[in-house]
């Protein structure tokens, strides 16, 4: 019996457990002895098995975290883990090679090299994509958001991890590098709230109905479209100019992409208010005083201009 046992280990073993080994041991080797590398069977096997565990591990992560987001955090989260989720196939393939007993030394030396030599050619590129995630993981900057940068005002219509998609007033499209918005200022007209409160400065002549045009500018202002009711526009009567009284008729909007043309619409309604109440806009005016001086010899003529 015990005989049977031993030769039935001894099949299973060497014929069936040997030919399974030599089976997955069969490939290309390259080096002698200690320095022999070898691509067989097994390890391109074992590389597909922790390929296939490794993509199902990292698309429950992914919809373990996103459950619960919102689309659009859903999608900046996507976008920064395509980048995770390359990074942990290197690694796993790396680390798979390395149990295997290959000789991962010079692959990992050569890589070192090359990714430095990468790191200071792509080193923008590098910035870019830190400036991506800062914003996404921040949110200091979020589509539909309207920001002013390089004195243009533009509205973000998509947000990668290397760079912004902006449309201008003018329907242009703006491509902006993700870090200029690390290193440079930008206003940010939405970033607490859509309303945004903007001025009118009006000049009128000296001696006018100042609380008539207090009326005008306030009956210009609320009867214009675009011009939120609450909060209510008012008026300053901000100071005495050298040449006109100054006012500034304030009001909120909640779409500053269409405020230049707002502001046009009400400049033509004030100035055909003022017109209708025989107000005029002023323009400087120059004073210029003569002073003539007589000596024995000549006559001299100076002339000075205040305004």
């Amino acid at each position: 019996m015990n005989n049977k046992v031993t030769k039935i280990e001894t099949v299973v073993k060497e014929d069936v457990l040997g030919t399974i080994k030599r089976f997955l041991d069969l490939g290309f080797y390259f080096g002698e002895g200690d320095n022999q590398v070898g691509v067989t069977i097994g390890l391109l096997l074992l590389l597909i098995v922790s390929y296939i565990a490794t993509h199902f591990a990292l698309k429950f992560t992914r919809s373990l975290i996103t459950r619960q987001m919102d689309s659009a955090d859903k999608q900046k989260f996507i976008s920064l883990f395509k980048y995770f989720k390359a990074a942990v196939y290197i690694i796993v393939f790396f680390t798979v090679l390395s149990l295997a007993n290959f000789n991962i030394t010079p692959i990992l030396a050569a890589s070192a090299a090359l990714l430095v030599g990468l790191g200071l050619a792509l080193k923008e590129l590098f910035q870019d994509i830190i400036g991506g995630i800062y914003i996404i993981m921040d949110k200091s900057l979020l589509i539909g958001d309207i920001i002013k940068v390089e004195d243009k005002v533009c509205r973000i219509i998509e947000i990668k991890l290397r760079s912004t998609r902006a449309i201008t007033r003018d329907d242009k499209i703006l491509i902006i590098p993700n870090h200029k918005f690390l290193i440079n200022t930008f206003k940010n007209y939405t970033q607490n709230h859509t309303t945004t409160r903007e001025f009118i400065k009006v000049r009128i002549p000296f001696g006018s109905d100042t609380r008539l045009v207090e009326r005008i500018l306030i009956e210009a202002v609320s009867t214009q479209k675009g011009v939120l009711k609450n909060p209510k526009p008012f008026v300053f009567f901000n100071e005495f100019g050298e040449w006109a009284l100054e006012f500034g008729v304030y009001f909120f909007i909640n779409d500053s992409f269409s405020e230049p043309r707002i502001k046009s619409e009400l400049r033509f309604k004030i100035d055909a208010k003022l017109r209708e109440n025989k107000i005029a806009i002023p323009y400087p005016q120059s004073d210029i005083h003569m002073f003539a001086r007589t000596t024995s010899s000549n006559t001299d003529l100076k002339i000075s201009s205040e305004e």
